[in-house]
Parts: C-alpha cells; structure tokens; sequence
C-alpha cells in the first residue's frame, strides 16, 4: 500500500530497547478531508527519513501491522501500527503541453453540400 502527501512532523529517532529503534513521520495527504497518518520506521529504516523535510510531497510504502495482546485480568486487547519500508519525493506534475490549436480551415463553413439533402432532425 502507498500513502502520498506532505510531510508535517518528522520525530527523533527513539532507542525502544538495546536492539530496536524506530522513528515516526507524519504524513498529511491530499484530499477533501485530509488525514495526519502516523508511520513508523523501525531498525535500518529510521535513517531513510535523514534526507526528508517537514512539506516535503512523499510517497510512502507501508504495510499494515496489527497484533493481540492478552493483559494481567485476561482481556484481550487489539493493536495497528502502519510500518513504512519506502520513502520517496514525489516531483512537481510538470504541467502537460497543450494539444496544437487546429489551423484555421477547420473552422470554415461547409461549402461541399448538396441542396437535395434534406435535413431530417425533428426540429
């Protein structure tokens, strides 16, 4: 899955444990109601956000991360994370050059009709 918009937050990478560190950056996408999506980079990948600034345009790739966890009185509870393997800028559209304006001729009037054709529209 990819998730595109700008960057609004990048956060410091966080030392969870002595062998597991993880970053998160958040993404504002573009569309009529626009999300703050929180994604998480964890281990080698926290160093792939170095390069990126908050209102950047990214694409990122993400995978969907869910898992259950069973506390002390027996509940079992239910987790998401969105986990990030890719990021990428996304260019500026170059705006696409406009089609060539037909030559004049094409607008002229007809002149090849024959009278005897008759018009058969209803109105």
């Amino acid at each position: 899955m990819e998730v595109t918009g700008r960057i609004k937050v990048v956060n410091p990478t966080q030392d969870v444990s002595a062998s597991f560190k993880k970053r998160e950056v958040v993404i504002t996408t573009d569309e009529q109601y626009p999300q703050h999506i929180m994604i998480e980079f964890t281990q080698a990948k926290v160093d792939d956000l170095n390069s990126y600034q908050v209102g950047e345009q990214v694409k990122v790739s993400i995978n969907l991360r869910g898992r259950e966890w069973v506390n002390p009185q027996g509940e079992t509870k239910y987790f998401n994370s969105i986990q990030g393997w890719r990021i990428e800028r996304v260019q500026a559209q170059a705006s696409a050059p406009s089609p060539a304006m037909p030559s004049a001729e094409t607008f002229e009037p007809a002149t090849n009709f024959k009278e005897e054709e008759h018009d058969d529209l209803p109105f």
